[in-house]
């Protein structure tokens, strides 16, 4: 049902821009046979708004991979530099759900861990709508952020990492078989907010999957039955994800160093001193919007990045931006 409502939505969507452009210029030869510049400027406008539909429409048909249309989650995770990584954490957190949640998409906290002084030393979310997993694999990656930092009383200039991990919510039409044997289970005291039940309980569960090294953490339920449940869920949509890039990797060897995460392959600086700007290393897209980039403004970034993938236009070099 659902791969059935998304062929539909394409076909009236294809259906509607064909009606649309017939009526639109329909209506400029109308206004210009009788000389009514209203009208033609109307309908003018009319076809840019639609040139814009078209153009969101086109990039909707890259998002074709075998798990684009799938709810995501995104891990969050501070690099080396205490506090200052730590608040540029919660400042990426922050970015992707406002992201969200203008694309009206569903946002649920699953794990978060607080930073000694300010932010977060890492987090975990979950991202649910169409294609959701498909916009947002283009996200993953290392983040660097340089500006001047607000907790050195010295007023000097700061470059911070955090890494962005992107998996699919994987559903029922998508089997993983895990063996038991080959997971560790661990249970603590969740942190953060909760109140007593929280500080008293060890609902908090982490996975550990022994063969590759993958761990999971959910602290979202208030009972470890249901941690433990959620948690199996990510710790399988993490493992194929895993298989997802080893596909991709092997089907463009070529790629495969920019695709790759480490904290020597940033895809993207924030530069907020001493000039503003936004960079993206793999595309060479850039704006000076900041605070609109920080604010969710992400689209522009997305799609640049899944046109690249799919026809392989050149990046930027890392060592572009300062």
């Amino acid at each position: 049902m659902q791969e059935r409502t998304s062929l539909e939505d394409s076909l009236s969507g294809i259906g509607k821009v064909e009606q649309e452009l017939e009526d639109d210029i329909g209506m400029i030869e109308l206004g210009e046979a009788e000389g009514d510049d209203g009208v033609v400027a109307e309908a003018e406008a009319a076809l840019k708004n639609l040139k814009k539909e078209v153009a969101r429409r086109e990039l909707e048909a890259l998002l074709s991979g075998e798990a684009d249309r799938l709810d995501s989650y995104l891990e969050v995770h501070a690099g080396a530099g205490g506090t200052e990584s730590q608040d540029w954490a919660q400042m990426l957190l922050r970015m992707y759900t406002r992201w969200a949640e203008t694309h009206g998409f569903k946002v649920e906290y699953l794990e978060e861990s607080e930073g000694e002084e300010a932010g977060i030393k890492s987090a975990t979310i979950q991202i649910s709508g169409h294609n959701a997993y498909g916009w947002l694999k283009t996200e993953a990656g290392v983040h660097r952020l340089v500006r001047i930092s607000p907790f050195d009383s010295n007023a000097r200039r700061h470059t911070s990492f955090s890494s962005v991990q992107v998996f699919p919510v994987i559903d029922d039409s998508i089997k993983i078989d895990i063996k038991e044997s080959d997971v560790r289970t661990d249970t603590m005291r969740s942190g953060g907010a909760g109140g007593q039940h929280v500080n008293k309980t060890e609902s908090a569960v982490r996975l550990t999957h022994i063969p590759t090294g993958v761990a999971v953490v959910c602290q979202a339920g208030r009972s470890q039955h249901k941690n433990r449940a959620q948690a199996w869920d990510m710790l399988r949509a993490r493992l194929y994800q895993m298989e997802l890039k080893r596909r991709e990797e092997k089907a463009a060897a070529d790629q495969a160093a920019k695709t790759d995460i480490g904290w020597g392959h940033q895809i993207r600086s924030y530069v907020l001193q001493p000039y503003q700007m936004v960079k993206d290393l793999r595309t060479g897209v850039q704006t000076s919007d900041t605070s609109g980039v920080l604010d969710g403004e992400l689209d522009e970034f997305m799609a640049a990045t899944l046109a690249q993938r799919a026809f392989g236009t050149p990046g930027a070099d890392i060592e572009d931006v300062d």
